[in-house]
């Protein structure tokens, strides 16, 4: 009777699973499940908002200053579209308002001389008054020194009319010019935040409409883990609660956070939480914001998208263990 001998192979290769599966229970339970009491736990991915830049005007794009992936400064120079259409209107605008201020000085000379004709006029009259009561005068002169009375204060108010367009049309073109000077500086895009360029859109030389994305920031300065918390969990921490979050990336570096927002709301968790049995409860989500210096620190290891758990003291008085 023949007796079949197992391959050692065999043996060492069970050998390995048995001790991969331990040490996989081990690292779970140092860094998942050991949280203390005092904690509460949940996962989620690292987030951050995202900024769109856009042209206010449409146009072609001149330059586009960053790619994707380049870390920008709150002001710094991004797009520039094409003005030589908007400095060509500038120009224009600029000679209406000069063109404008030689039409007021006409104005104003032909109010002049209507006045002085007015003040001519009154005199004539006074005169063919003073004739009518000596008698050296006819009704019909002081009717034609009336009338020219009239008509010299007709055409000062004529005239005077004609200064209020003038100063009008000043106006009106000097609005044009600030408006274009104001779309001159608007062609130069700066960054509202600072932060990294997560999508470049648009590329040079493309006519763009107004208000059409060329480029995506993340703003870095406010990155954050979205968790959902039970009700007993939610009740007991608070605004600034302190929070560690443990990345599955660097599992070494506790991330210093804090709780920066509580729905005031319950809800079902939504369906990135792993299990049917989770997403089925009613749970609070709580948003834990990464400490801004060590934010600053660690600008080039922090990426959101990179999932995974954010402790939170549910005790102030509670200490941090020491994977924590």
């Amino acid at each position: 009777m023949s007796t079949t001998k197992k391959s050692p192979v065999l043996y060492w290769i069970f050998g390995l699973l048995v001790l991969a599966a331990v040490l996989s229970a081990i690292y779970y339970t140092f860094y998942y499940a050991s949280a203390p009491v005092y904690f509460a736990i949940g996962n989620g991915r690292l987030e951050a908002n995202d900024v769109h830049i856009a042209s206010k005007l449409p146009g072609r794009i001149e330059q586009v200053t960053v790619k994707e992936g380049d870390q920008v400064i709150k002001s710094q120079l991004v797009v520039k579209m094409d003005t030589k259409t908007l400095e060509a209107q500038l120009k224009q605008a600029e000679s209406q308002v000069l063109k404008a201020k030689v039409e007021r000085q006409r104005a104003m000379a032909i109010v002049e001389e209507r006045n002085s004709e007015c003040k001519y006029a009154k005199k004539q009259l006074q005169r063919t008054q003073d004739l009518i009561q000596r008698n050296f005068a006819s009704e019909d002169d002081l009717d034609t020194a009336q009338l020219k009375v009239e008509t010299t204060q007709a055409a000062c108010a004529a005239a005077e009319a004609m200064v209020e367009v003038a100063e009008a049309s000043i106006q009106a073109a000097q609005a044009s010019v600030e408006r274009l000077k104001a779309d001159l500086e608007d062609s130069s895009i700066t960054s509202p935040i600072s932060g990294r360029v997560l999508y470049r859109i648009a590329e040079p030389g493309e006519i763009v409409a107004s208000g059409s994305k060329i480029l995506t920031i993340i703003d870095l300065s406010d990155v954050y883990m979205t968790v959902f918390l039970s009700e007993m969990d939610a009740g007991k921490i608070s605004m600034g609660s302190s929070a560690r979050i443990i990345l599955d990336a660097v599992p070494e570096l506790p991330i210093p956070a804090e709780v920066s927002f509580i729905s005031p709301l319950a809800q079902f968790t939504p369906k990135v939480v792993e299990t049917r049995e989770e997403r089925s409860k009613l749970r609070f989500r709580v948003k834990v914001s990464v400490n801004n210096a060590f934010l600053q620190d660690h600008i080039d290891l922090i990426k959101p998208g990179m999932p995974g758990m954010a402790y939170i003291k549910l005790n102030p008085e509670a200490e941090w263990s020491d994977i924590l």
